[in-house]
């Protein structure tokens, strides 16, 4: 039997903060704890951390000016943030790393190459294509400076989306890159809603008593497409938009009275909201493969996301509805979704063909032994 590793994982945020990377950090790092390993997850301390038994955590002080202005998280961590993390490094037989172009993941990897230690790189995103022409300027910079580089850089490249993967198919890596899908936790995320599971959530959040439920659940950022979002609901007055979430974007601002906001929600109200409703809409683009989007295959709920994120999977392709979309023409995109509003209820059959596909191809545990293998020395 193989010895357990010592693995320090970074984030930018921890999973409190909302967001999917962070939350998929939190479900990695415990199913490598499960595995006998030994993990440190390192991230901002802007966020409470976990207090899992067995996941150790490593609060980083950050200062994070970006994403008050631009939407976008970017914790940048200060002198006595840097000397920690790079402690963690030196002490650790392998470093982690939640995406490449986060200040936090840019002071791992320099830590690690001058200890020594091998990087295993997790990349979750692509390029975001912002309606600011300054801003795709500037996304187009970094990941020609910064993310490439890192890709490059790292012992091992784990994509979670084979349309993120393609992105980057000119790069020459180190070693072959993975393809790992993230994990579902289907102890929570299934299709068996519990009696009076869905009456009882829509009384509790204040929804209608009947009637056509669209859930969104995210960050409210621009990436997540929330300008998409509020266009839908003005354009179809008769389904009431539930969001899950938090962030800058405050949709109470936008004075419709199809729209609840039923802020951030533990994972087992999640899961019930997802089993409750018509549809999930996440029209984000430049995303992976949003965790959420996973968690509604596993409840049998039809999701309507982005293409980039319907096309993550190929084997799961069928089961979503991709849509393109524009960041620069919301009401557009809005349109575009419109009719598949109506369609996306699929039949008792499909709904239970996609749950069961869920549960039988997303496993933390799988991820977690493929990562934990890269992470040994060859």
């Amino acid at each position: 039997m193989a010895e357990p590793l010592r693995l320090l994982m970074v984030s930018h945020f921890f999973e409190s903060h909302g967001g999917g990377i962070e939350r998929v950090a939190g479900h990695l790092g415990r199913a490598l704890g499960r595995a006998g390993h030994q993990v440190c997850l390192a991230a901002s301390a802007a966020d409470a951390a976990p207090a899992d038994a067995g996941l150790a955590v490593l609060p980083l002080p950050c200062h994070d000016p970006a994403e008050r202005l631009t939407g976008l998280p970017m914790p940048i961590p200060g002198p006595r943030g840097l000397a920690a993390l790079t402690r963690a490094v030196r002490q650790a037989d392998a470093v982690i790393v939640h995406d490449a172009l986060y200040v936090t993941s840019i002071a791992a990897m320099v830590a690690a190459r001058r200890a020594r230690r091998p990087v295993i790189l997790i990349q979750h995103i692509s390029q975001l294509p912002f309606a600011n022409p300054a801003m795709r300027l500037a996304m187009r910079l970094a990941t020609a400076v910064v993310t490439r580089p890192m890709l490059r850089a790292a012992d091992r490249v784990v994509f979670i989306s084979a349309a993120v993967r393609d992105a980057f198919a000119s790069l020459r890596f180190r070693s072959e890159p993975l393809l790992l899908f993230n994990g579902v936790d289907t102890d929570r995320f299934h299709p068996h809603a519990a009696p009076g599971e869905a009456a009882g959530l829509r009384r509790e959040l204040g929804l209608p008593e009947a009637g056509r439920l669209i859930a969104f659940v995210g960050r409210f950022v621009p990436k997540k497409g929330l300008a998409v979002l509020r266009a839908c609901a003005r354009q179809r007055p008769d389904l009431t938009f539930v969001l899950a979430g938090s962030g800058p974007i405050d949709p109470h601002a936008w004075g419709l009275a199809n729209v609840r906001v039923a802020g951030p929600l533990p994972p087992d109200k999640v899961a019930a909201l997802l089993r409750a409703a018509h549809a999930l809409l996440l029209p984000s683009c430049g995303e992976g493969y949003p965790l959420v989007v996973q968690e509604a295959m596993a409840c049998g709920l039809p999701v309507i996301c982005g293409q980039d994120s319907a096309s993550a999977d190929p084997q799961a392709a069928d089961f979503l509805h991709g849509v393109p979309v524009d960041p620069g023409d919301p009401a557009g995109t809005a349109a575009r979704i419109a009719p598949l509003l109506d369609r996306a209820g699929e039949s008792a059959e499909a709904r239970a063909a996609m749950a069961a596909y869920a549960a039988a191809t997303y496993s933390w545990e799988a991820m977690a032994r493929r990562i934990a293998e890269a992470a040994r020395p060859a």
